[in-house]
């Protein structure tokens, strides 16, 4: 297992702070009322995350106007989940290097903890790639948003204290937002450990049902990685996945347009995976196989094999240079004559089913 000491950073104290204000309900009480805004507040933002941060910003499943854009982004931070840029940057990073050493949050290379929270609180991943977010970053409204991340968070705890008092903030904001956390990161951690693959993605990315609850349809996610720019990740009928329903009944008001749609053939799974796929599977396979120790089993096989042909050599297929002086002996000279030899020497090597003097490999 990795160590990971370099997680010692000040960003963990207010996500400490976060878990810590849900215990002051033993004070505050927990009212209907408050369990109400606990729920409300959890689905809404939920939905800035999944359609926001992620199918929006990250992937550009979807269109919007401008003004749509900035509030899609403004309940997406209200999440506080860092900022918008900061969110898809390291979004479409994990894309790229997907369960690879480079991923920022892979359970396979880095740890199950470390993949769920973890990763947020290292320096290193502290900046904002504003190359990998360029169609973003050119909007002055998402980069000043962004700088300041917390401020939407901020807006609605201040809401929720007036609308329902302390517990309206401890049950209403706090609880929602911890709960928030975790239903997110659990599509960076047990995503890409628990459920079922129904595409060959090059990673461990799992389709899983009851996350796909709990995150309003982020759980298909083997199918979402298999192709990122569908607004849908529920590709079959019966795969829970409410985001998409809401993006679609916004779609039909106009306030959002050209939802992206997986293919057909993908989703029967009829498509070839690109080259890039291949390579990264195949290599996957072949290293399933150790490589190492079949290494060593070829050198001693090798070598067994050279001993026993030094005692007992087998016939060589006749050189070219002793073809052609057989033929010239036989036939006419001819310009063609060296072709004549060389396919002569091929028609052997098929006939006798060797290759250098060596049997072929069955």
């Amino acid at each position: 297992m990795v160590d990971h000491d370099d997680i010692i950073y000040p960003g963990t104290i207010p996500f400490a702070l976060a878990h810590l204000a849900c215990l002051a309900a033993l004070w505050t009480g927990v009212t209907a009322g408050a369990l109400a805004i606990c729920i409300g507040l959890y689905l809404i933002r939920m939905f800035g995350v999944t359609a926001g941060y992620h199918r929006y910003f990250s992937h550009r499943t979807f269109r919007t106007g401008r003004v749509g854009q900035f509030l899609l982004a403004f309940l997406a931070q209200s999440s506080a989940q860092q900022g918008v840029l900061w969110w898809a940057s390291k979004h479409r990073h994990h894309h790229r290097h997907s369960d690879t050493e480079l991923d920022v949050h892979s359970p396979r290379q880095h740890g199950f903890w470390y993949s769920h929270v973890g990763w947020i609180f290292t320096r290193r991943h502290n900046d904002t790639d504003l190359d990998a977010v360029a169609d973003l970053a050119k909007y002055p409204e998402l980069r000043w948003l962004d700088r300041h991340q917390y401020l939407p968070a901020a807006v609605l705890a201040a809401a929720a204290w007036l609308v329902a008092g302390w517990p309206g903030l401890v049950v209403g904001f706090f609880w929602s937002t911890v709960l928030l956390y975790h239903g997110t990161f659990m599509i960076n951690s047990l995503a890409h450990v628990h459920g079922t693959q129904r595409y060959i993605t090059g990673d461990d990315s799992r389709n899983n049902w009851w996350l796909a609850v709990v995150t309003l349809g982020e759980g298909w996610h083997n199918n979402h990685h298999a192709y990122q720019r569908a607004t849908r990740q529920g590709f079959r009928w019966w795969e829970y996945d409410p985001t998409y329903y809401v993006l679609k009944a916004l779609s039909w008001t106009g306030l959002v347009w050209e939802l992206g749609e997986p293919p057909a053939d993908l989703v029967r799974n009829e498509r070839p995976v690109g080259r890039a796929v291949v390579e990264k599977v195949a290599r996957q396979l072949a290293a399933s196989f150790h490589t190492d120790d079949l290494a060593a089993r070829f050198r001693t096989a090798r070598g067994q094999l050279e001993a026993a042909l030094a005692q007992h050599p087998l016939p060589a297929i006749p050189t070219l240079a002793e073809l052609k002086a057989r033929a010239e002996a036989m036939y006419a000279r001819s310009p063609s004559m060296d072709e004549i030899v060389a396919r002569a020497r091929e028609l052997l090597v098929q006939a006798t089913g060797m290759k250098g003097g060596a049997p072929r490999p069955a």
